[in-house]
């Protein structure tokens, strides 16, 4: 396995795990309630569909490599 593929399942991972964080953050902050609950939890959602389309792109790219 090459550096370039090392780094990129590396990046994958981070990625997986900023989506995974998002995630159970914007879940656990409806939960929680409170006054500003669905502002936070609607922008931590939002950040979450961005990491999910990083982490999309990411793993393309290892295909890519990967041929």
């Amino acid at each position: 396995m090459g550096r370039m593929n090392v780094f990129v399942i590396i990046l994958m991972a981070c990625s997986l795990l900023l989506v995974l964080g998002t995630l159970f953050g914007g879940l656990v902050s409806m939960a929680r309630g409170g006054t500003d609950a669905p502002q936070r939890s609607n922008k931590l959602m939002r950040y979450r569909v961005l990491f999910q389309f990083v982490a999309v792109v990411i793993f393309m790219i290892a295909l890519a490599i990967s041929r």
